[in-house]
């Protein structure tokens, strides 16, 4: 498979990087086409992560990456490229070359993203979120992966029915379009996102939605085994904090 991957990447990739071709919707497409039709009968997501470990291994022409990929202000997306991600990687247990790799994974990541910051393409949301690794802010949350959710959810606070709120333990994220607010724990979620909603949790949040409103509010719940112990997921919420800086958090 090494030399059809390299040589379907030498037909289409224009000068692109391999990671241009495979974040860019439209490239991939023509590179997997250029695969099946030198013979391959490898999902598209196996053929992409093929292409990246060339790359790793230092198996592709250098001559290839000639042209720069660049867009401008990232930043208005940057963050939603961020929540989608860790979204996925909590949910599903994936990291982000799995999201970039596989189709339906990519393409769900490029939904929620856009959820948070419409108006962007896939490839700007992608590349943003390569972006965010190589800068060292995609790193690992350790003991994340040590006490997994069980199930993880996300609603537009202004969407919210509170009967629809789990009634067990874990972790919520209050965040808008581009800053994430507010982290917190609790034995029972729907008692405690109610409070927040009702003004009667964290000040600093309170004053944001009074100012902001809940239109722009969004609210990721992570729940938790019930038998996770509370030092456990007092210890999650802290990890929460220190790796993602939330605005509203007191310093721990």
């Amino acid at each position: 498979m090494t030399s059809l991957v390299a040589a379907a990447y030498e037909t289409v990739s224009d000068g692109y990087t391999c990671d241009r071709v495979v974040t860019d919707p439209s490239l991939n497409e023509k590179f997997v086409a250029e695969c099946r039709r030198r013979g391959s009968t490898s999902s598209p997501s196996r053929l992409n992560r093929a292409l990246l470990n060339l790359r790793k291994r230092a198996l592709l022409p250098r001559t290839q990456s000639l042209r720069r990929t660049t867009f401008r202000n990232q930043d208005e997306y940057m963050f939603a490229s961020e929540m989608a991600v860790r979204y996925l990687e909590r949910r599903d247990d994936v990291s982000l070359d799995d999201i970039i790799c596989d189709p339906k994974l990519a393409s769900e990541f490029d939904r929620i993203a856009a959820d948070i910051a419409p108006g962007h393409s896939p490839l700007e949301y992608r590349w943003a979120a390569l972006r965010l690794r190589k800068s060292a802010r995609l790193r690992p949350e350790i003991l994340a992966r040590i006490a997994p959710p069980t199930r993880v959810m996300s609603f537009r606070v202004d969407e919210i029915e509170a009967g629809n709120l789990p009634t067990d333990q874990g972790l919520y994220l209050f965040y808008a379009s581009t800053e994430l607010l507010y982290v917190g724990e609790a034995a029972n979620l729907r008692t405690r996102l109610k409070k927040h909603l009702d003004h009667s949790d964290n000040k600093g949040l309170a004053r944001w939605i009074w100012g902001s409103g809940t239109c722009e509010l969004r609210v990721e719940i992570q729940v938790l085994d019930e038998k996770t112990p509370p030092k456990a997921r007092k210890a999650l919420e802290l990890e929460l904090i220190r790796s993602r800086k939330p605005l509203f958090n007191v310093k721990r």
